[in-house]
C-alpha cells in the first residue's frame, strides 16, 4: 500500500469529509493542517451548486481550517469552465440559485432569461423550482437548448433529513421535452477531473482523492488515475463498495487517520522544528 503523503496534491470532498451540516468532522482541521506544514498541495472538491467558491471558503474559514478561493472547486466553477472552452458564444438559460447567477457573471458567461434564445439550460438545486420552470426549461430544450446538469446528485442530504437536488431537476425536464441531457459537469465527469489537475499542476498518479461517495468522489479518482481514499464519516459505507463495485485504494474510518498517520511519521520539517 503506498504511504499515506507520498503524493504532492491531495483532493477532499467536504459534505461528508471535512464537515458535516455545520460542524467539522474529527480531525479534519488537523489533518489539512498536517499536510500544509508537510508542504503538500490542497483542493476542496464540491458539487454543490447553492454556494459561491466564497461562501465555501467562508465557511471553512469558520470551522478552523485556512483556505483561498483557488483552492475550492464547485460544480459551478467546472461548469463555468465548460461553457468557456467546450461552448464558447453560448447563451445559456439558467435554472439554479443565487450562486450560480453568480459563478456564471465571474466566468463571463452569456446567459439569457428567454427559451428561444438559449444554446444550453444549465440546471442545478433550485429550492424555487416550480411548473413555470419547469416549462421554461422544457420549452428552451425542446427549441434546440442543449440540457446541461451541474451535478448527478438526485438528493441533498441536511442534518434535517435529505432534499431533492440537481438530477430530480433535471429528470422532470427531460421528461418534459422527452429528450437526453446532453452532458454532466460536476463529479466524476472528466471536465471536474481536467479542471482539478490542472489547478493543482500534477499528474493523476500524485495525487490522492479523499470522500465519503464512491459513485462521485472515488468514481473520480478511479477513472482519471489518481488514487483514491473512501472515508466512512459520510454516506456510503464498506457493504456499498460490494453494492456499488467501486473499489477504492484505501478506505478508512474518518479523514482523521491522516493527522494520526502524521503523529506515528513525522516529517523531516516537523522534526527539525522539534
Amino acid at each position: 500500500m503506498r504511504p499515506i503523503f507520498d503524493f504532492t496534491s491531495y483532493l477532499f470532498d467536504l459534505d461528508g469529509t471535512i464537515y458535516v451540516g455545520g460542524k467539522a468532522l474529527p480531525g479534519a482541521v488537523d489533518t489539512i493542517q498536517t499536510l500544509r506544514d508537510r508542504d503538500k498541495k490542497i483542493m476542496f472538491a464540491t458539487n454543490t451548486t447553492v454556494y459561491t467558491r466564497e461562501e465555501v471558503r467562508d465557511k471553512l474559514i469558520q470551522l478552523g481550517i485556512e483556505c483561498e478561493r483557488d483552492e475550492i472547486v464547485t460544480a459551478l466553477s467546472v461548469a463555468g469552465m465548460y461553457f468557456r472552452h467546450y461552448a464558447p458564444g453560448a447563451k445559456v438559460l439558467l435554472i439554479g440559485s443565487d450562486a450560480m447567477t453568480e459563478e456564471m457573471k465571474f466566468s463571463e458567461v452569456d446567459t439569457t432569461d428567454d427559451p428561444m434564445l438559449a444554446t444550453h439550460v444549465l440546471v442545478g438545486l433550485d429550492r424555487r423550482f416550480d411548473f413555470e420552470k419547469l416549462t421554461v426549461g422544457m420549452n428552451a430544450v425542446r427549441s434546440g437548448a442543449l440540457l446541461i446538469a451541474a451535478n448527478p446528485d438526485p438528493f441533498c442530504p441536511l442534518e434535517t433529513g435529505v432534499i431533492p437536488d440537481t438530477w430530480a431537476l433535471v429528470r422532470a425536464i427531460e421528461t418534459a421535452s422527452m429528450l437526453q441531457t446532453h452532458d454532466i459537469i460536476g463529479k466524476p465527469s472528466r471536465y471536474y477531473a481536467s479542471y482539478v489537475l490542472h489547478q493543482l499542476d500534477c499528474r493523476p498518479e500524485e495525487c490522492l482523492m479523499v470522500g465519503d461517495r464512491l459513485e462521485t468522489d472515488v468514481e473520480l479518482g478511479n477513472s482519471t488515475g489518481m488514487y483514491t481514499a473512501l472515508v466512512l464519516s459520510g454516506a456510503d459505507s464498506k457493504e456499498s463498495i460490494v453494492r456499488t463495485g467501486i473499489e477504492p485504494d484505501y478506505v478508512w474510518a474518518s479523514i482523521g487517520v491522516i493527522a494520526e498517520e502524521a503523529r506515528l511519521q513525522p516529517s523531516s520539517k516537523v522534526k527539525e522544528q522539534i
